[in-house]
């Protein structure tokens, strides 16, 4: 696992809170997403995060999606604090629904060329109040650009830690139970 140092917060007397923890990032793909991944591999690195490629290996036109995404959400369902998961497909609906049958994940969607203002909400609130531990993206509806904005914010978007968030997704792991 890496060790990422993040820096969140500023205040006027220049006090900057340091957040520190342990973080792997566990990347999977279909056909559909196999070359964004490709991409994204060299993303993180450059940004400093240590990732495990689960699949696809190889572009494949007939090869399924639950295969790879399930090996990145088992990993992520293993220790749902500190992993992490960018997984691609077409669309990122499926999946998202492979990722969020293992216990703990929480996996969200996104998918949408167009950068608006709300974009960056969606993709934020998703870590400060859903605490999610897995991207779903849609990469036949992302630009380059997009996606790489759109995971760059997601692993830099703290969960806010405040009580009614944190009651919320304890009810959702009841229902899991």
């Amino acid at each position: 696992m890496g060790f990422y140092v993040g820096y969140f917060g500023y205040s006027s007397n220049f006090i900057f809170i340091i957040s520190y923890y342990l973080m792997m990032i566990y990347l999977a793909t279909d056909h559909r997403g196999y070359e964004l991944k490709e991409k994204i591999k060299k993303w993180l690195s450059q940004w400093g995060f240590e990732f495990e490629d689960c699949g696809a290996f190889e572009f494949n036109p007939e090869d399924d999606y639950p295969d790879f995404i399930s090996k990145a959400a088992q990993k992520v369902s293993e220790d749902t604090e500190n992993n992490k998961a960018v997984v691609l497909g077409g669309s990122g609906q499926g999946e998202a629904m492979v990722a969020n049958k293992f216990k703990g994940v929480r996996a969200v969607v996104f998918y949408t060329p167009a950068k608006t203002d709300h974009n960056e909400n969606v993709i934020k609130l998703s870590r400060e109040h859903n605490n999610a531990n897995v991207l779903a993206l849609g990469a036949s509806f992302l630009d380059e650009d997009t996606t790489k904005n759109a995971i760059k914010l997601w692993l830099e978007t703290p969960f806010s830690d405040e009580e009614r968030h944190k009651r919320r997704i304890e009810k959702i792991n009841v229902i899991e139970n």
